[in-house]
């Protein structure tokens, strides 16, 4: 990591500033003024900014090293906890989980409360994210995510697979909503990146719908949208259905079209999980068999 300057140096600097003073910095560090002086040299080499003001009685800290000592210091203070709560804490049953952030806030949280009920020992921490990066570098115990299910260097395990549905609020259009598919390809359409193309053919629609509205890249705020009454979407069931259950939104016809990414259950290649590995696998199959059969 050629741009991590020395920890040294960090907490040369941090001092310095802290205290305005090489002398005092080095008393507190128990090093040598000289010491002190030649790490805070060759951090700002590193950086290739000047931290401190030289002075004939000292130094004097200008405005880019009080903004960087501000952030070194925050940083410092992390490390330090982590480090007290190491040496003084025993190691809990942990599980790091990373999840597609609209999956983890439609699907995952509602019933996360099972799990904790279930396993009140593990603690769960939860990671919204959309890498797999994280499992090889093993900053994470199991992902979620959607795909082909290829990724290399991991483990995969196919969850379940999802469908499209055309879902309004139930106020859109002053609660008159369009009740063939052809007038709501007419409508206010919300467009994300999923396409209408698989919709079109199964609604029998001759015509393709091209987006030409407000386009949104992200679920949760396509959603929230479609909550607000400011279009028609397309998309994924299991974010849709429980905001269906509780009357939020309305599916506005019969029928669903496939998702071509399922959701898969991702874990490193290791020959043995851990206990908390395991357990949270078997729940979180279980409920995904739960949901496939609501859906049948």
């Amino acid at each position: 990591m050629a741009d991590f300057p020395p920890v040294a140096g960090l907490r040369s600097f941090e001092a310095v500033a802290r205290l305005g003073s090489v002398t005092l910095a080095a008393k507190e560090l128990h090093v040598t003024h000289s010491a002190i002086s030649q790490q805070i040299k060759a951090l700002e080499d590193l950086l290739g900014v000047r931290l401190f003001t030289r002075q004939v009685r000292g130094v004097q800290i200008n405005e880019e090293g009080r903004l960087y000592a501000m952030q070194i210091r925050e940083a410092l203070a992390c490390i330090a906890d982590a480090t007290r709560q190491v040496q003084v804490k025993p190691r809990r049953a942990e599980l790091t989980l990373a999840a597609v952030p609209s999956f983890a806030s439609h699907w995952l949280m509602p019933r996360l409360p099972r799990f904790r009920q279930r396993y009140p020992h593990i603690h769960l921490r939860l990671q919204a994210s959309l890498s797999v990066n994280d499992m090889q570098q093993a900053t994470t115990d199991i992902a979620i995510r959607m795909g082909k299910g290829d990724w290399a260097g991991v483990n995969s395990q196919l969850l379940f697979a999802d469908s499209l549905v055309v879902v309004a609020a139930p106020n859109f259009n002053g609660g008159d909503l369009p009740q063939t598919p052809q007038q709501i390809a007419a409508s206010e359409l919300l467009f994300t990146l999923e396409s209408w193309d698989n919709w079109c053919q199964a609604a029998g629609l001759s015509q393709p719908i091209v987006p030409d509205g407000l386009v949104i890249n992200d679920s949760n705020l396509i959603l929230q949208a479609v909550r607000l009454g400011q279009g028609i979407a397309l998309e994924r069931r299991s974010l849709v259905q429980d905001a269906l259950d509780r009357g939020e939104l309305v599916q506005l016809t019969s029928f669903s079209v496939e998702y071509p990414w399922p959701y898969w259950l991702v874990t490193r290649r290791e020959s043995d999980k851990r206990q908390e590995e395991a357990a949270f696998i078997t729940w979180l199959t279980e409920e995904a068999m739960q949901w496939q059969a609501m859906q049948n």
